[in-house]
């Protein structure tokens, strides 16, 4: 069976800083062909922002490399859905709205440290839920 997943930032910046957390093993699955990863150009734009950010230290080598391998493991979704329920923060939406795109044709998940700011949806799901879904 084949999982799919939009993976949000958080998660990615998490599993780059700490591989050997929860968050590092839900990438690792992405890695390891267990997680297809569902993208749009937006989605990567928005990783290689953030993952260049000062703060956190990675090199451009570990950037690269690791939207690459989601690019290649992945699968690109361009069709939006329709947002109607209100979120906090307006960049979370196309994460959302690709989840919901992609659910309409596979069953896909949103993998996210930040489970409030999304509506109240089964396929929104913390890094240790997708790893139990995995293991079921």
């Amino acid at each position: 069976m084949k999982f799919y997943a939009v993976i949000d930032t958080n998660v990615i910046v998490s599993a780059l800083l700490k591989w050997n957390s929860v968050p590092g093993v839900v990438l690792q699955a992405v890695f390891n062909g267990f997680v297809v990863p569902v993208y749009n150009d937006e989605i990567l734009n928005e990783y290689r922002n953030v993952l260049n950010r000062p703060k956190f230290g990675f090199s451009s080598e570990l950037i690269s490399e690791t939207i690459s391998q989601i690019e290649s493991l992945g699968v690109m979704e361009n069709a939006l859905e329709t947002v109607a329920e209100a979120m906090p923060d307006p960049k979370d939406i196309v994460f959302y709205s690709i989840a919901l795109s992609h659910g309409k044709t596979a069953e896909t998940h949103l993998v996210t440290g930040n489970v409030k700011h999304f509506p109240a949806n089964p396929i929104v799901v913390t890094p240790r839920q997708m790893l139990d879904i995995l293991c079921m």
